[in-house]
């Protein structure tokens, strides 16, 4: 076994038990446990900067699930087996596109140029019919900032950094406006979209200490580490977690929805673009379809379900039947901090129906959509912001699902450097609102028509939050939030 060299950059020597690999992009040795008397892992034995620690050392080659780590060949089909890359079985939650939307190919260019190709003149043309469809659009929303008093240890613990103080405020303005909508009760289920580390259901749970039967469904696409999931330990609380793509989620499979038959209350903090918009089609469109049986279900049946065998009895006797709700509310509220516009679908917007009535179609969307990050991009130096925003990634990659306040979300196209000169900075980002302004207007419209009273107001300080606007709707039938005048 040839001998092993320190790299020149290393400032000391691997970890007793731990691989002696030297991982330049890190800038320090390799974590992994390796077996006993050898120096390297496996991922590095025999990589280049390495010795081959054996003369016959297998030979490892790329996974053909996932080439971002390698394999023993000769150990490729036991491998197979148990990557964490191959494909799983599917829930039965799990229904290919049941919240996409319709594909209509025929309506989306398979090429639209770049924003800083358009001409002036097609600059400027975008531009008036953005203006003409903004007409009799509120642009100054209702300042409905609040804080909830479970947070006020937290907002005040001077170990808090600036970051963790943003997010504080914002999670304690959403709860307020949960609290303030009456959302927060017993028997019900709430479902986090975009759930991230969970932090938002941690303090929806904290708030109903005293509440029975709350469930909670953390709904997130990927893997989250530094999840807060452990922290629940209430007898009165049910916590599960969900991976999956929400355009493929079907709540009505959920065995927790199908056993409880809780009313749902969809909250997000930061749902990033399209994911809105699915999570919007999941709530009212397919899991309200998927209940509709239960509604016309006769009272006898209804009443069985709903209530407990005590409150039958109760209601027998007493013969009150007014006490029983006349119609079941699959979902009873939906609170959703929104974010990032420029990354929404024509595809999968609930709002084509309203921007087709007013004579716009996949292509103003999709540049509507780009130009909305100016509203939170257009102020920036590019080149210093880009830099930076690269840099923060880095340091802060677990906290990827949460920051999405508008930083560094610049896309390649929408630099001011590449606009033409006849728009100003605050004209850009003026510009930019109205694009949010009409993509939730879209919004708003579809729950109106799926019989929800939805309502769009700021609740943080853009100095907190450059993505500071929560969309909140209740059912017509419910009490009207006091948001809308």
């Amino acid at each position: 076994m040839a001998a092993f060299v320190l790299k020149p950059q290393a400032t000391g020597f691997p970890a007793e038990g731990r691989c002696g690999y030297y991982v330049e992009r890190k800038k320090r040795f390799c974590r992994m446990v390796v077996a006993a008397g050898k120096r390297f892992c496996g991922e590095h034995a025999g990589a280049a900067g390495t010795d081959v620690e054996e003369e016959n050392a297998r030979k490892r080659i790329l996974c053909p699930l996932d080439p971002k780590h390698t394999v023993y060949e000769d150990q490729l089909a036991k491998h197979l087996k148990k990557c964490n890359s191959r494909e799983k079985p599917k829930p039965d939650f799990f229904i290919q596109d049941i919240n996409a939307g319709l594909k209509d190919e025929t309506e989306i260019p398979e090429q639209l140029v770049s924003i800083s190709s358009l001409s002036e003149e097609q600059l400027e043309s975008l531009i008036k019919k953005l203006k003409r469809a903004s007409v009799g659009l509120n642009s100054t929303l209702k300042d409905q900032t609040m804080s909830h008093s479970v947070l006020d240890d937290a907002l005040s613990d001077p170990k808090n950094g600036d970051s963790a103080t943003k997010h504080l405020k914002q999670q304690a303005s959403i709860l307020g406006n949960i609290e303030k909508l009456k959302l927060l009760g017993p028997r019900r289920c709430f479902v986090e979209f975009g759930a991230g580390k969970g932090k938002l259901s941690h303090w929806v749970d904290i708030a109903l200490k005293d509440v029975e039967n709350v469930h909670f469904i953390l709904v997130e696409k990927v893997t989250t580490r530094f999840k807060v999931d452990g922290k629940h330990k209430k007898k009165n609380s049910v916590f599960e977690r969900l991976q999956i793509d929400i355009q493929h989620l079907c709540l009505h499979k959920v065995p927790l929805l199908t056993e409880e038959k809780l009313p749902v209350v969809g909250i997000g903090k930061h749902l990033c673009g399209v994911a809105t918009d699915l999570a919007l089609r999941c709530l009212v469109e397919t899991y309200a379809a998927s209940c509709e049986e239960r509604n016309e279900e006769p009272l006898a049946k209804r009443i069985k379900n709903d209530k407990t065998e005590t409150e039958i009895n109760t209601l027998a006797k007493e013969g009150n039947e007014k006490n029983v709700p006349e119609k079941w509310t699959p979902v009873a509220g939906i609170v959703i901090a929104l974010c990032c516009h420029h990354r929404c679908d024509w595809r999968h917007y609930v709002g084509k129906e309203y921007f087709r009535a007013l004579g716009l179609g996949a292509v103003e969307f999709h540049y509507f959509q780009r130009m909305s990050s100016w509203a939170t991009c257009g102020m920036r130096n590019t080149s210093l912001e880009a830099s930076n925003f690269t840099t923060k990634r880095k340091e802060n990659a677990d906290d990827a699902s949460e920051e999405h306040d508008g930083d560094g979300y610049r896309m390649a196209d929408d630099s001011t450097d590449h606009l033409p000169g006849f728009l100003t900075v605050g004209e850009k980002k003026k510009i930019g609102h109205l694009c949010k302004l009409l993509i939730d207007q879209g919004r708003v419209q579809y729950l109106q028509q799926k019989g929800f009273n939805p309502a769009l107001q700021y609740y943080t300080d853009p100095l907190v939050s450059l993505e500071n606007v929560l969309l909140t709707a209740l059912p017509n039938h419910s009490s009207p939030p006091e948001t809308i005048a």
